[in-house]
């Protein structure tokens, strides 16, 4: 598995780009699911580069991985927890008291969240070497 590192980053910038066509039809709760799986396929390409096969969807929880490798910039782990939020909360009726998440959602919270995808997939691409 020599270069599955740049799988795991190719994935992750589609699914950016994903978020950024659901951003422009308005489907702005998917756009925020996927800035969660960009972040989380990005982290995974970094943590695949350094030989650490690690499976789950808690990115502040993959984010211990990468502690273990370098520091992380203040920004990088509050756009991780941030994003952490989409993973059900963007999917799921059960993660909100009434209603359905796509109600909860808007094109503000949408680009925030590609912001966010935007800084951890930076800091990964930065960082494979």
């Amino acid at each position: 598995m020599p270069h599955r590192h740049e799988d795991w980053l190719a994935q992750a910038r589609r699914d950016l780009k994903a978020a950024r066509d659901n951003l422009a039809a308005q489907d702005y709760d998917w756009c925020s699911y996927q800035c969660q799986q960009s972040a989380e396929k990005a982290i995974k390409a970094f943590l695949r580069f350094h030989g650490n096969e690690k499976r789950g969807h808690d990115l502040l929880g993959l984010f211990k991985e990468v502690k273990e490798k370098m520091e992380l910039a203040e920004k990088v782990v509050d756009a991780g927890r941030r994003l952490n939020q989409q993973y059900f909360r963007s999917r799921y009726p059960d993660s909100i008291a009434e209603g359905f998440p796509a109600e909860f959602y808007d094109e503000k919270i949408a680009q925030e969240c590609i912001q966010d995808a935007e800084t951890i997939l930076k800091f990964v691409e930065a960082n494979l070497s």
